[in-house]
């Protein structure tokens, strides 16, 4: 029996305007499909997205909604969440979104480990507005911003996550949709900040102008530079030059959650308890 995407969809709102072969539709169907292996009720989710082609998102599906500024879907987040512990949010942001305007709320939604999910869907290009430059365009690649070829280090978005205390580090591609849908069902049960780096082909403003014409050149360029996390770890590292592994690249489950201190901290403002001790900061609830 075929699955029933139109329960979580807004209807009224199909076709969507992404462009014709682009990665988010796909993002957009292993979402649903993993919320509804979670068994969440739509009441007691939230998705968050900010601006740009992912911004698009949040209007295309049938739960609790905010479109945010650009660059501000964590922050916002982060009060959703506090004020409904119980509730499931989800963010939903552009490489440019997540990593440029708003890299500093990534950082620090990271580093308080507060149990949000934030998929960044990664095209590797400002496709919205027309093919600027992002942190992860890779060097060389010809932009409108730069079209003599991209001079900035590209960046690796799971390695900023890692360094900055997120809990749950994965990378997926949309060439593998179940893996996907996956590593979704995997981070949402995770109890804490579960970052995803999910790479995604615009090849309109990204594939097109760099001699990948088709919506399938650029996924199998996205194919070329990625490897399992499994052939990755046992790679040279002369070898891993170039390369993304793709997986759960981190998953730590004795880390505090946030809104659980923040409950704690409650406690003490309250007179319900005592000061804090370092322990309570580290023992694992």
């Amino acid at each position: 029996m075929a699955f029933n995407y139109d329960q979580y969809l807004r209807l009224e709102k199909m076709p969507t305007l992404w462009c014709w072969g682009c990665g988010d539709g796909v993002i957009l169907k292993a979402f649903i499909r993993a919320v509804d292996k979670m068994g969440w009720s739509k009441d007691d989710v939230c998705v968050v997205s900010g601006i740009g082609c992912s911004g698009r998102f949040s209007s295309y599906v049938d739960f609790n909604t905010i479109h945010t500024t650009h660059g501000r879907t964590v922050a916002f987040a982060t009060g959703v969440k506090l004020a409904n512990p119980d509730k499931h949010v989800i963010c939903v942001g552009g490489d440019g979104d997540a990593l440029a305007i708003g890299g500093n709320h990534t950082i620090h939604g990271c580093r308080r480990n507060i149990d949000i999910n934030f998929i960044v869907i990664n095209n590797f290009i400002y496709g919205l507005t027309n093919s600027q430059t992002s942190p992860t365009t890779p060097q060389g690649m010809w932009t409108v911003s730069q079209k003599a070829g991209n001079i900035d280090p590209t960046f690796d978005a799971c390695k900023l996550a890692i360094a900055a205390g997120a809990t749950f580090v994965a990378r997926e591609k949309v060439n593998d949709p179940r893996k996907l849908e996956k590593v979704f069902v995997e981070g949402f049960k995770h109890r804490g900040f579960s970052f995803f780096d999910i790479l995604s082909n615009c090849h309109i403003n990204l594939g097109r102008k760099n001699k990948m014409q088709s919506a399938m050149e650029n996924l199998d360029w996205i194919d070329a530079i990625t490897v399992s996390k499994k052939k990755y770890d046992e790679m040279s590292e002369d070898e891993r030059l170039n390369l993304l592994p793709t997986g759960i690249l981190k998953q730590d489950t004795a880390a505090r959650e946030y809104c659980d201190m923040y409950e704690d901290i409650k406690a003490v403002q309250q007179g319900k308890r005592k000061v804090l001790t370092q322990d309570d900061f580290e023992k694992k609830i």
